[in-house]
This record gives structure tokens, sequence and C-alpha cells, in this order.
């Protein structure tokens, strides 16, 4: 019998990894040193409660419809999904509501009432060219194993070298934003696509605007929580024939003659292997985390190209005074004070911008009776593995974080039996060596995007997969990489 494949880390890169792998027949383990699937996309418990205490947007449904289709199946036999019409509500500190619709038309419609007619119609404009960004970069980046500034422009053509350019890939997210809003609370809104991979509008590329053109085709509701489709792929897996085991904490990765040989478990128990795909954040495999020989196999991310952490309250908690929807932000009054503070500083912010994820709602605001289910997050430096934040430094950030609430007109009924924070330092347990980095390396400047690491790592045999791999953060992306993962053990068979 031909040695297994081994997947370390059942999050959703590993999943996909270990999905797409089973239905081509292969033998796989997967083990995950927690006791359940998912990885950042966790759950929480609260009483009866059961909180999304990770990722909470579901986008790019065709990942996960090509992933089900190569397994025999088909995504909707697996999960339920519901797609919004308002993609996320927002507030501002200094005054002013916005909806962005899944329809375009509303949207600028809800723009030009705002904040007038000339920002609607740079609504528009931007919407086109988020799209054209999106299209440009697809099928040579976001689809290819090893992407490089020469084979980008290579696999793109005459045509599609064109099309790159255009992007805008010199210039600065927040640079090209402003080229279309005049409205600084709209910069600030499309400035914050940014942070969905841990970065900073200020610093990121104007290609990040394919992002705001993967919300507008399509955020969808999960039926039992985000955490469902962890749970979804991990069964997915098992019914092809995978074995997942929980519990299961890998501490080395064993090399022989010069490539993979097995890993060895905590308890001392060793298994062999002919490949393995670590789907955790490459700095654990840098910092030595799965021993000593596959230290060299990745470049480590230096402390300051880490991306952004989180402070998040998860709660089960009523609310008065504001209409919640599903997702919903409140911008602070500064946001250049704000990112100076999370990437120069490299502290928390005096005034932070705030996510709320109200689990309990879709596009219904009516005011709910009772306790509903939200996760709460600001932006954080990930500093948890060298200069934890101290209590103070802990209160002040909460103390501005409910204050922002406040005064975009949201109360919650605060109960700290009925809630669980989680810092950069609970981050960094979590997930070894990144000081709380949730998103890898920070995409800052136009060639961080081609820093993550492909597939294939430097020793024979061994292959990285998730949110810190090519590419890139997100759950969609993270789900590509088990993908590409799974492709290049097949080509090394």
């Amino acid at each position: 019998m031909s040695l297994p494949v081994i997947v370390i880390g059942a999050g959703i890169g590993g999943l996909a990894a270990a999905v797409a792998l089973a239905a081509r027949g292969e033998r796989v383990v997967v083990l995950e040193r927690a006791a359940t699937p998912g990885g950042k996309m966790r759950q929480l418990a609260i009483g009866d409660a059961r909180i999304d205490g990770g990722p909470t947007v579901f986008t790019m449904r065709w990942v996960f419809d090509e992933l089900f289709r190569e397994a025999g199946t088909r995504l909707e036999d697996h999960l339920q999904l519901q797609r919004v019409d308002i993609l996320a509500r927002h507030s501002w500190v200094q005054g002013g509501q916005l909806d962005l619709f899944a329809d375009v038309a509303r949207s600028a419609e809800a723009i030009a009432a705002f904040a007038g007619p000339a920002d609607a119609r740079g609504y528009r404009d931007f919407v086109a060219r988020a799209q054209r960004t999106y299209q440009a970069l697809e099928a040579p980046f976001i689809r290819a194993e090893r992407p490089s500034p020469v084979s980008l422009v290579a696999r793109a053509g005459l045509g599609g070298a064109a099309k790159l350019l255009a992007t805008q890939p010199f210039a600065s997210l927040w640079t090209a934003i402003g080229e279309h809003f005049k409205d600084p609370r709209l910069r600030q809104l499309f400035g914050r696509y940014a942070t969905y991979v841990g970065s900073s509008p200020f610093m990121a590329p104007a290609t990040l605007m394919l992002i705001a053109h993967v919300e507008q085709a399509g955020v969808w509701l999960v039926e039992g929580g985000m955490h469902r489709v962890a749970q979804a792929l991990a069964g997915l897996a098992e019914d092809l024939g995978a074995r997942l085991r929980y519990d299961a904490e890998v501490t080395e990765v064993l090399v022989e003659g010069g490539r993979v040989a097995g890993i060895r478990l905590k308890d001392g128990e060793t298994l062999k292997a002919r490949a393995v795909i670590v789907n955790a954040d490459v700095s654990a495999l840098a910092a030595g985390r799965l021993g000593p020989s596959v230290v060299q196999a990745v470049s480590a991310v230096p402390r300051a190209k880490r991306s952004l952490s989180a402070v998040t309250w998860a709660m089960h908690v009523s609310t008065t005074g504001f209409p919640l929807v599903r997702h919903n932000v409140f911008f602070s009054r500064d946001y250049a004070r704000e990112f100076s503070e999370l990437t120069k500083q490299m502290r928390l912010p005096t005034e932070p911008t705030v996510y709320v994820c109200a689990q309990d709602r879709g596009d219904d605001d009516a005011a709910r009776a009772g306790a509903e289910r939200l996760l709460i997050l600001v932006n954080a430096p990930a500093r948890g593995d060298f200069r934890p934040f101290e209590p103070a430094a802990l209160a002040a950030v909460e103390a501005g974080a409910f204050a922002v609430l406040e005064r975009c007109g949201l109360r919650v009924e605060r109960d700290p039996a009925r809630e669980i924070r989680t810092t950069p330092t609970e981050f960094e347990a979590l997930f070894p060596a990144t000081g709380g980095a949730l998103y890898g390396q920070a995409v800052h400047g136009w060639q961080a995007t081609f820093n993550r690491p492909a597939s294939r790592t430097r020793l024979p045999g061994l292959y990285v997969a998730g949110g810190s791999a090519h590419p890139g953060a997100g759950v969609p992306m993270a789900t590509l990489s088990g993908r590409l993962a799974a492709a290049a053990v097949l080509e090394g068979r």
C-alpha cells in the first residue's frame, strides 16, 4: 500500500487539499491539534449560543462550487446558502449612514443621496474598474501556482499585459480611490477593503480594489454559520476516504535523504508519508515549530511585514438604538491617524473603526427582543509574541471601540459572563509564530503579492496551504491554496 499524503492542520486550506486529493483516490491523513476542524474558522460557545469567531463573509462561491464538483457532488447538497441584498451597513462618528447593495444601481442611488451625484458617478466608474482589475488577475495570478511579475505578464499575453498595467499596481489603494470619490467618508468605506487582507489602505496596492468586485459578485449567508463550511468539507473529505484525526498535534516534520519522510506527533508517534502539506502559517515553519529540518523550506515573515491582528469580542447580548444588519462597519473620524498607529507606531488605535457581525440577522434590520449573537472586531498590530498589550492599553481600545458604537447610536447591553475577548496574544497561541497576524504577510507595496510562498517549498515533498500562502488571505483564497497544493502533490507523484 502506498504511503499517504499527510495534511497538518484542518483549516480551510488543509481541508480543501484533503478533499481534492481524496477525490483523486489518494490516501490522505489530516492531523489537527484542535478538537474540531476550521482553524481560523472557529466557533465559540457562550451558553447555548454558538458564535463564529473568525471569518464571517462567504464570497467567491465558484471556488466552492468547483471543489465540490471535483469531488463528485454539489455544494448545495452540503450547505444552505442565502444571498444577501445588503452587502454592509456603514456609519460614521461624524455623521451619516450608508448601505451598499448587491445591486449596483441601488448603491449608486444611495451614494447620490449620501454624497451627491458626482460621487455616485465615481462609484459606477470604481465598480467597473474593480471588475476589470479582477478579470485581469484571475487567470494569470489568482489561479496560477507560482506567479512572479515576469510569469504574470507572460501568462496574460500582449493584450493581457496592457490590462495588467491598467490596474495601476504601483499606485496605492488610497490614491486610486481618491480618483473616484470626493467625500472622505466614501474613501474610508472603499479603503477598508485593504483590511480584508490585514493591510493598510495607505500602503496597499490599487489592485486590492478587486475585493470590491468580489463582494459585488455575491455575498452569502451560511445556514449554521461559517463554521459549517469547515464541517462540510471535513465530512466530505471523510466520505471520500480521508482520515481526520483531532487532538493530534504535530511537533516535527521528518526528513530523510533530502526529502520529506513523515511526521512526529507530540506524544511521540511517528507516521510515514510520501508528501506533507502544512496548513499553518508559514511563519511556524520558518520559526522551527515543526522541527529544525524544515526551517529553510520557506522564508520567514519579518515582524515589520506581518499583517494586522485584531481584538475581538464574541457576545450573546441585547442591543438597541441602531438598525443592525448582518455586516456593519462603524468608522473612526481619522483614518490616517488610525492606520499610522496600527502600522507605524505598532499600537492600538485611539479611536478604532469597529466591525460588527450580527449573526442572527440578514437584511432584516428590525429591532430584536432578547440576546443576539455578535462578533465585534477592531484591528490591532501583530505583536502578541514579543510585546503583548498591557491591560491598560486593552481597556483603552475597548472603551474607544464601544464609544464609537455609542456615538453611532448602537448600545450594547454588556454582560461579562456573556462575552469572550480575544487579543493578539491569544491569536498567537492559536496560530503560533505569527504574533497574532491573521492574514500572513501584509500586502504593502506592489511586490508583496509575489512574496507569499507558492504551494511547493524548497524541500521536496513539503507543500504549504492556507492564508499565508499564495494566492492570499480570506476563505476563498485559502481554499484555492489547498487546491493548488493538492495539484502540486499530484504532479509530483
